[in-house]
């Protein structure tokens, strides 16, 4: 009603006056009125504008993670044209892509997110990120920085390498874009201490008269970078992998989020663990962080400690005394102080030859360099990596040589070199070999008749080694038409009946007579017969 009376009074009021004059009022009225309203309605309609700086993890990390804030699963089940899905451009340097935040209903888009992905952190990309910082872009951003849990051991020294690079964009920037950034802040700061609004958009509970609103601990905002930041670390099913087969236990993943909480603590950052393909709070932490919250359904953010693959740190939530309780013996002092040695170090780090670094290196040869060159005495990331090491490197390889050197472990040989070694070595062993053959046959004549002498005995030694040979073969058994029959017993017998034929009683019939009587009974070659049978027996039974 008050916008139809003021069109009505201006337009009676420039109605006075000559015809042509109030034709022309009249007109530029009209169209005044038209333009206000068209630009009512489109800044109605305008999206709220955020932007992420997506740093570190690889192409395939950084889709994963754009899949998981934008659902696109989801989305692709509602919407059946699924190309109007915008495409992820980050293969090379400075990567872009952007998507629309929907309600609870999926209906209403609430906000649109422009993600910019970068994975190295070379000195030469730091003039890419610049011009992404504007007043007017910096409330509106947020900076998240992507780990892996394939590699727990390098989080420390990736970490630095990332904050020291946007230190020194964010230092380069205008007078006018670090008073912005004091003013974020500030209001960060003052987030769930009294003042403001929480992360998750509910209102914070005023401070009551003439009572303080909560004091910052120690340790918490003392780096602050100007913009807020968020650390996720993915792939956290590889801490399975880590218990399983390379020991790790309870104490070294333990160690390993203490060492994260205390130094994203003095940037005021977030820190989440994350698998995939499970339901995480990673849209809730990433979206409230940037102001967006659904219309719908108010989704909590909650604290998460106890599961170890489902860490959630909100910011303004962690303190001293709450990573202490973690697990004892912690110097959450030494540590904090560290990571201020840490940041104070040139950026990029000095080559150990003096060279500076080329442009355009790949983030390979960076970290190479970054641990050529010595890190100062009491060093953060000197503490965490020699409390968390990598289970690839054995012990005595950590103790014999520089820890942080790239060189060859194994220098190998010429071809040639290797050769003309081997074959002295081949030379050697066959005059050795000729040696003994020569010794060999110097004395064996003498073995020989030794031999012979040896083999030749008297007959007391035939005896006995025959003796032993039947005692080693056993008994000699055959069967002959069904019946098992003793080769031993049976020449036995036959010896003793030829005995007993060679002294006959007075008036029996001498062996003459029954041989001469009996002409079919050959004695003499029954006996040889199994004889032979014997040693037949015996050389097979051998």
């Amino acid at each position: 009603m008050t916008a139809n009376t003021n069109r009505y009074s201006n337009y009676t009021s420039t109605s006075v006056g000559s015809g042509s004059d109030s034709k022309d009022g009249d007109k530029s009225e009209k169209k005044d009125l038209w333009t206000s309203m068209l630009s009512s309605v489109a800044s109605g309609r305008r999206l709220p504008e955020k932007n992420i700086l997506l740093l570190g993890g690889t192409v395939d990390s950084q889709r994963e993670f754009f899949e998981t804030l934008s659902n696109s699963d989801l989305r692709r089940a509602l919407d059946r044209n699924a190309s109007r899905l915008p495409p992820v451009a980050n293969s090379f340097a400075l990567g872009y892509t952007y998507y629309d935040v929907l309600d609870a209903d999926q209906e209403d888009t609430l906000a649109r997110i422009s993600l910019y992905t970068l994975t190295s952190p070379s000195p030469a990309f730091a003039s890419l990120l610049t011009p992404l910082l504007t007043p007017q872009s910096i409330p509106n951003t947020l900076i998240v920085v992507l780990l892996d849990w394939s590699q727990p051991w390098k989080w420390m020294r990736q970490l630095r390498e990332w904050i020291l690079l946007l230190r020194t964009v964010l230092i380069s920037q205008s007078h006018e874009c670090k008073e912005t950034m004091e003013e974020v802040m500030v209001a960060w700061r003052d987030r769930g201490r009294g003042g403001g609004t929480n992360l998750d958009g509910t209102t914070a509970i005023p401070a009551a008269d003439g009572e303080m609103d909560l004091p910052v601990g120690p340790g918490e905002w003392e780096d602050a970078l100007g913009l807020p930041l968020c650390v996720v670390c993915q792939n956290a099913e590889q801490m399975e992998y880590l218990e399983k087969t390379q020991s790790w236990k309870e104490e070294e993943f333990d160690v390993v989020l203490q060492f994260m909480r205390t130094v994203l603590l003095r940037h005021g950052a977030s820190l989440i663990y994350t698998t995939p393909s499970v339901p995480s709070q990673l849209p809730t932490l990433i979206h409230s962080s940037l102001g967006i919250h659904s219309l719908l359904k108010k989704q909590p953010l909650k604290h998460n400690v106890i599961d170890r693959d489902k860490v959630v740190i909100p910011p303004n939530w962690d303190s001293w005394g709450k990573i202490r309780v973690l697990r004892d013996g912690f110097d959450v002092d030494l540590v904090s102080n560290g990571w201020s040695v840490d940041l104070g170090q040139p950026f990029p780090r000095p080559h150990p030859d003096g060279a500076a670094p080329e442009d355009g290196q790949v983030n390979g040869d960076d970290d190479a360099h970054a641990e050529e060159a010595d890190d100062p005495q009491g060093s953060t990331v000197t503490l965490y990596e020699d409390s968390v090491q990598d289970p690839t490197m054995d012990a005595l390889q950590l103790a014999g040589r520089n820890t942080h050197s790239t060189k060859l472990e194994v220098e190998t040989k010429d071809t040639q070199t290797f050769l003309t070694q081997q074959l002295k070595v081949l030379d050697a062993f066959k005059q050795k070999n000729e040696e003994a053959s020569r010794e060999e046959s110097r004395h064996k004549p003498h073995h020989k008749k030794a031999d012979e002498e040896h083999l030749v005995g008297g007959p007391g030694d035939t005896e006995r080694a025959e003796a032993k040979v039947l005692e080693h073969i056993g008994p000699v058994q055959f069967n002959m038409g069904g019946i098992q029959v003793d080769a031993d017993d049976m020449v036995q017998r036959l010896k003793e009946r030829q005995a007993y034929g060679s002294s006959p009683e007075p008036g029996s019939p001498t062996a003459e007579d029954v041989m001469e009587s009996s002409p079919h009974m050959d004695t003499e070659n029954l006996q040889a017969f199994f004889h032979g049978l014997m040693n037949r027996r015996g050389a097979s039974t051998n």
